[in-house]
């Protein structure tokens, strides 16, 4: 878990089994930018300075928009999808390297997007 976001055990949990097809959703509320699984919370983004760029690009790499304050998004991904977000909610913002790993992160996430019906990609 990183400081300006939290990945929850069910997140984490959720990526040891491989599986073509999440349907998760990104959700705004007063506290911040959240990814949940029907009741299940997954990342937790705060509304902070990082935590919000954490949040920004965690929507990037699930390829819809940030969603508004109240609204949600369904999305629907791969677990390989959903581990480079996790990877992705957990760097330092604060530090220059993290932007070098988000850029892999956010083409391998595209990618494995954009390829339909792929093994598992994990």
């Amino acid at each position: 878990m990183s400081a300006q976001t939290e990945v929850t055990k069910f997140a984490e949990d959720l990526i040891e089994t491989p599986k073509p097809h999440l349907r998760l959703r990104l959700y705004q509320d007063s506290n911040g930018l959240k990814l949940s699984m029907d009741k299940d919370l997954l990342i937790s983004c705060p509304l902070t300075k990082f935590g919000m760029i954490a949040g920004g690009f965690i929507a990037k790499a699930l390829g819809t928009p940030v969603p508004a304050l109240g609204e949600e998004i369904p999305v629907r991904i791969s677990t390989g999808v959903l581990f480079r977000v996790i990877a992705i909610a957990e760097l330092n913002y604060s530090q220059d390297y993290s932007y070098i790993l988000l850029e892999r992160l956010l083409e391998e996430a595209e990618m494995q997007r954009s390829s339909k019906g792929a093994v598992s990609d994990l």
